[in-house]
């Protein structure tokens, strides 16, 4: 008996729309790039429940025919492309032909369609790949698509999106992909009857600063610096971000022959630009467009396009690079310093700025930090005078570090496997004498050896544990703020901000909406009093935002750690032996007190088998 069969043509498709359709964010991307294809200067995007239910996008192009209209739902139908050799001089989004027949297969669809030279368009009405309805119809010019009930025949996979807040971020970075692309092009950008974009005909610049610019205070493209360079394998231009313009959070954009795409490879070209310019953990923002020939590049990787292959990438990743560092160089944003005479201005580190340049006295004992940020320079006092503390001949006691000899450098022994609170127990006060090293650092003697604690993450520790607990209780400690902070968000932020605030105010935060995109922030945890709040919750969005998952454990861990952070004691800061004392004993009653909550080492214990090794 034969087991071989062919699969019908409704059940192929909706095979080909796993590949090709995964969220309502892939059918937008598909069916405006469609819109664009057709040559469309106006494009509208209705949305309604993050694209579950109700997509429309609505063009001005060129329209189909009737024939054109039925065909263009049939499986690798496609007007892109007549042979193979068509796929290696694509200038059109769509090529395949599996968009519209893929959408077809889970949703239901509405088209209407008119060319200019035609008096009747056409309706057209497909439900789960089978045609309902066609026939003439009054429309205007153009086209007008209706995805209605995405996956409804596939409940397998509508189980699988993601909750409103995540499939609408999906959406509209997914739409700022394209729009970045097309300046030329006017489009609008409606979800639940609320216009999130609303975006003219411009340059590529206005283009930038009408998509990022509304959340800014000052203008966002005044940190942006020009970029622009031809060659014989590629042009590049685009824009690049100052120095002091990077954050966590930076719009990175690479955009080939008008496609976004993603190239880790090139990205690492853009960060060697700016080697030892930009503050740890921080990215610049980049809006790079490429133009190649394309016979140099192939764009059939992957169903959603993102990925694209160069022929010579190699050759490319140094132009990159030197592009963005002329660029750097031209406008002179690196600045130089003077070493001769006048006040020297030390800038307080980003570090120092979150967490505070000048605070109070921090008692550990009584739980939370509640010193004051205050952001600005330091000047240094005439009378200090680092040489009266320099320890003499202090080169010899770092001559074995520097230069150690195969008999100082100790055998390497495995991890111990027991954790911190196995090898300490919490000690009496009495018991302990803790003394401070230059730089934050801790060591204190016990009985098991030697105990060396980083200040700052041991703080951020127990700040975080403490937040968690609040947050899990929803009993977070508000202080009211005199003056009411401003927070601005913009319209991908919004989504997420919506989904964060019932645990913003577990911890203490207590915003009031006031219009679209703008709140007050009324009250701060007071984990975080005198803190700029804007600053703060624009940290906290700045993490939550590489939340792959809608865990709601993961989100309170990622605002702990943010609040954690931007509240512990700052590096460096000098502490007295009672709060040292509090600091540790806090630290060893943890469960977990050896690496911090994201991952660096808090505490480390020099058993004295270790330091008898060293001598």
């Amino acid at each position: 008996m034969d087991v071989i069969r062919l699969l019908p043509d409704s059940v192929a498709n909706q095979i080909a729309a796993g590949e090709v359709i995964q969220r309502p964010a892939s059918c937008l991307k598909e069916l405006v790039e469609n819109s664009l294809d057709a040559g469309a200067h106006t494009i509208r995007v209705l949305i309604r429940d993050a694209g579950k239910s109700f997509i429309r996008v609505i063009d001005d192009g060129g329209g189909m025919s009737v024939s054109d209209a039925r065909m263009a739902f049939e499986r690798h139908a496609t007007s892109k492309i007549r042979d193979a050799r068509d796929l290696f001089s694509l200038r059109t989004m769509g090529f395949r032909g599996e968009a519209l027949p893929s959408i077809c297969a889970v949703s239901q669809i509405t088209m209407t369609t008119r060319r200019p030279d035609d008096e009747m368009g056409t309706l057209l009405e497909i439900a789960g790949s089978q045609v309902q309805r066609q026939e003439p119809c009054q429309c205007p010019i153009g086209t007008s698509i209706q995805v209605q009930n995405l996956f409804f025949n596939v409940p397998a996979r509508r189980r699988f999106l993601k909750s409103d807040q995540t499939e609408l971020r999906n959406l509209i970075t997914t739409f700022q992909h394209i729009v970045l692309v097309y300046p030329e092009v006017a489009f609008t950008f409606v979800a639940d009857d609320e216009i999130i974009y609303d975006l003219p005909v411009g340059t590529l610049k206005q283009r930038i600063e009408a998509v990022f610019g509304k959340s800014k205070s000052k203008l966002y493209t005044a940190q942006l610096l020009e970029i622009e360079q031809q060659t014989e394998l590629v042009s590049i231009r685009g824009f690049v971000g100052k120095p002091e313009a990077a954050s966590k959070l930076a719009q990175q954009f690479f955009f080939v022959n008008g496609r976004y795409m993603r190239h880790p490879y090139f990205h690492k070209a853009v960060l060697q630009a700016y080697a030892g310019m930009l503050p740890a953990e921080q990215l610049p923002p980049y809006f790079i467009y490429f133009d190649i020939s394309p016979e140099l590049i192939d764009v059939n990787v992957h169903p959603t396009k993102t990925e694209i292959k160069f022929a010579d990438e190699q050759s490319i990743f140094p132009i990159i690079m030197a592009t963005v560092r002329a660029a750097l160089g031209k406008f002179n944003v690196v600045p130089s310093i003077d070493f001769l005479g006048g006040d020297i201005q030390m800038p307080v580190t980003d570090e120092h700025a979150r967490a505070g340049a000048k605070a109070p006295e921090l008692h550990l004992s009584s739980g939370y930090n509640p010193f004051n940020a205050q952001h600005g320079s330091y000047t240094p006092r005439d009378s200090y005078a680092p040489q009266q503390r320099v320890t003499p001949h202090w080169q010899e006691l770092y001559d074995p570090l520097r230069h150690p000899s195969p008999s100082t450098i100790p055998a390497q022994q495995p991890a111990p496997t027991s954790s911190p609170t196995e090898l300490l127990s919490v000690p009496e006060e009495s018991d302990l004498h803790p003394q401070q090293l230059a730089g934050g650092y801790i060591v204190c003697p016990t009985d098991q050896g030697l105990l060396l604690v980083h200040a700052r993450r041991a703080h951020t520790t127990i700040l975080y544990n403490q937040l968690l607990t609040q947050m899990q209780n929803s009993h977070g400690v508000s202080q009211q703020l005199l003056f009411p902070e401003q927070l601005t968000v913009s319209a991908d932020e919004q989504p997420l901000l919506d989904a964060l605030l019932p645990e913003l105010r577990h911890v203490g935060f207590e915003l009031e909406k006031v219009s679209a995109h703008q709140y007050d922030i009324t009250a701060m945890p007071s984990v975080a009093a005198g803190q700029n709040g804007e600053a703060t919750l624009r940290a906290i969005i700045a993490r939550a935002a590489d939340v792959q998952t809608n865990l709601q454990d993961d989100m309170r861990r990622r605002i702990a750690l943010t609040l954690a952070q931007s509240a512990s004691i700052p590096m460096g800061k000098s502490l007295t032996t009672a709060e040292m004392t509090d600091l540790i004993r806090r630290l060893l009653s943890l469960p977990e007190n050896r690496i911090t909550p994201d991952g660096k080492t808090a505490l480390v214990l020099l058993s004295q088998e270790e330091i008898a090794r060293r001598f």
